[in-house]
C-alpha cells in the first residue's frame, strides 16, 4: 500500500456489522475506504458519487411520489403509487407487446404451490435459506414461490409434445418472494417481493443457437428503448460440479459463443462461472454516469428437464429431452425501475412520463376549458394534468419542472378564445403556440414512437425545404 499516493486514498464511512453476518453474535465496526492509482481518479470517483447521490432512486421515488416501502407492512415490500404505476404499466405493456411480436406466448402462474413441487425442482434443497417459511393448508404444506420456472415445467408436461411444436416460448411477469435479511434490503434494488420478467424456451438442440440469437436481439431491442445501448457481457462456462454430459455442455457453450459472434458483441469469459445446470450469458448495462448494473441473462438448463422428466416425440418416434433456456431482460421490474430512475435522474422520456403535459391556467375562467382538453387527451392516450391554478404562473411552471413534467402549456382567456396553447418544453424551453388538435396529435405520435417532442413549426419548415 505504500505505493499508493496518500492523496489517492479516502475514508468513506463507518458502519456496524455483525460477526459473520449473524445478528445473534457481537457487533463489529466496519470502515469503508477507497484507493486509486492517482488523485485524479479519486477526484473523478468522488464526482461520480456526488452525482449518484442526486440520482438516488429512493430519494427521487419519494420526491416524485412514485413508490414507497411501508415499514408497517414489512421491509422489502414495494407500494406502487399512481404515478409510479403509470410508468411501470407502460414498461410492462411495451415488454408484453415486444414478446408477442417475437413469437412468445404470455402466461400467468400461481403465487404458491405444494412444497413437493419445490422438492422436485431442487429449490427446497439448494435455496431453502432464501425462501420464506412454508404454510399448512388442509394437512398439506405449501410454499410461496421464489421462482417461476417449475410452474412452466408443469405446463410443458401437461401434454405430450412433438418436435414439430418446438420451440415453445413462454413469457411471464411473475411476482416472486424471497427471504432477504433486513440489513441487506435497499430501496428497489434488493427487496423481498419482486416481479421477474421471466421467460422459458423449450427447444431442440439444433434450434438452440438461433433461439439464443433471438433472445439477444430482443434484449437489445427492449433495452435500447430505455436508452441503454452500452453493455458489458460475460460468458460463464462449466463449473467443476455440474450435471449433464460433456457433449451437451460443449454443444450449449458453442451455441452461446456462436450467438455472441453472430451479434458481433465483445465478451469476457468467466471460467467455471456457470451454474451447475448449464452455461450462461450475463449482460450488464451502463448508465448515464458510467456505473454498470447486472440485468439480462440467458441460461441453458439441463437439470429441470431431467427433474421434471420433460420429453418430446422425435421425428423417429422416440422420446428425447428438450433443452430449456431461462431468460430475463430486466432481471426484475422493481430493480430495473430503480436503475431507470437513477439513469434519468427521474426525468423520464416523454413516452414514460407519468404526466406528459401539464396545463397551467392563469385564471379560474379557463379551468373547464383545461379539463375538456385533458379529457380529449386521455381518449388519445396522452396523459395530461390540469394545475389547480391557485399559484402565480411562475410558481406553476416551477412546480411542473420540479415534478419533471416534459411539456407545459399556459392557458389564458386568449388561448381559450383562439383554441390554441402556448407550449413550453422542459428540455427545449418555449415552443410557441399550437392549435390543440395539432399539439395532441403530435404528443400522441411521439408517445407511439418513443420520441421527444420538438418544435413542430421547425419540422414543417424542414419538410418544405426538402
Amino acid at each position: 500500500t505504500g505505493k499508493i499516493p496518500k492523496k489517492a486514498v479516502a475514508l468513506q464511512s463507518v458502519a456496524g456489522a455483525y460477526w459473520r453476518g449473524d445478528e445473534n453474535r457481537e457487533m463489529l465496526q466496519r470502515i469503508y475506504a477507497t484507493a486509486w492509482k492517482d488523485p485524479t481518479q479519486l477526484k473523478k470517483y468522488k464526482k461520480m458519487l456526488e452525482e449518484a447521490k442526486k440520482r438516488d432512486h429512493r430519494m427521487l421515488g419519494q420526491k416524485l411520489n412514485l413508490f414507497s416501502i411501508q415499514e408497517d407492512a414489512g421491509g422489502g415490500l414495494v407500494f406502487w403509487h399512481p404515478k409510479g404505476s403509470v410508468v411501470r404499466s407502460n414498461i410492462e405493456e411495451f415488454w408484453k407487446q415486444q414478446h408477442i411480436d417475437t413469437g412468445y406466448d404470455i402466461v400467468y402462474t400461481p403465487h404458491i404451490a405444494n412444497l413437493d413441487l419445490w422438492k422436485t425442482s431442487g429449490h427446497f434443497d439448494f435455496y431453502k435459506e432464501g425462501m420464506f417459511d412454508q404454510m399448512s393448508v388442509e394437512d398439506e404444506t405449501y410454499q410461496i414461490k421464489p421462482m417461476n420456472c417449475p410452474f412452466h415445467c408443469l405446463m410443458y408436461k401437461d401434454e405430450l409434445r412433438s418436435y414439430r411444436e418446438l420451440p415453445i416460448r413462454w413469457a411471464e411477469l411473475g411476482t416472486v418472494y424471497r427471504y432477504e435479511r433486513s440489513g441487506t434490503l435497499h430501496g428497489l434494488m434488493r427487496v423481498r417481493g419482486f416481479t421477474q420478467d421471466d421467460a422459458h424456451i423449450f427447444c431442440l438442440p439444433d434450434q438452440l443457437e438461433d433461439e439464443i440469437v433471438g433472445v439477444l436481439d430482443l434484449t437489445e431491442s427492449i433495452l435500447s428503448r430505455f436508452g441503454f445501448d452500452k453493455y458489458d457481457i460475460m460468458l460463464s462456462t462449466r463449473p467443476s460440479k455440474s450435471v449433464g454430459s460433456d457433449e451437451i455442455w460443449d454443444a450449449a457453450t458453442s451455441a452461446l459463443v456462436g450467438a455472441l459472434e453472430r451479434k458481433g458483441w465483445e465478451y469476457g469469459i468467466d471460467e467455471e462461472g456457470g451454474a451447475f445446470y448449464g452455461p450462461k450469458i450475463d449482460l450488464k448495462i451502463r448508465d448515464a454516469i458510467g456505473r454498470t448494473w447486472q440485468c439480462s441473462t440467458v441460461q441453458c438448463d439441463f437439470n429441470l428437464p431431467e427433474r421434471f422428466d420433460l420429453e418430446y416425440v422425435t421425428a423417429e418416434g422416440t422420446r428425447d429431452r428438450p433443452i430449456m433456456l431461462h431468460r430475463a431482460i430486466f432481471g426484475s421490474v422493481e430493480r430495473f425501475f430503480g436503475i431507470l430512475v437513477e439513469n434519468t435522474a427521474g426525468d423520464f422520456p416523454l413516452w414514460l412520463a407519468p404526466v406528459q403535459m401539464k396545463l397551467l391556467p392563469v385564471t379560474d375562467g379557463v379551468q373547464d376549458f383545461c379539463k375538456e382538453i385533458a379529457a380529449k387527451a386521455k381518449k388519445m392516450g396522452v396523459r395530461v394534468e390540469v394545475d389547480r391554478g391557485n399559484e402565480r404562473l411562475a410558481k406553476q411552471i416551477r412546480n411542473a419542472e420540479q415534478s419533471r413534467v416534459p411539456i407545459m402549456a399556459v392557458v389564458g382567456m386568449k388561448e381559450m378564445e383562439s383554441g390554441t396553447l402556448a407550449v413550453r418544453s422542459r428540455k427545449l424551453g418555449d415552443l410557441g403556440s399550437f392549435d390543440i388538435d395539432s399539439l395532441l396529435n403530435e404528443l400522441s405520435r411521439c408517445n407511439d414512437v418513443a420520441e421527444e417532442m420538438t418544435l413542430m413549426g421547425e419540422k414543417e419548415e424542414k419538410k418544405e425545404e426538402e
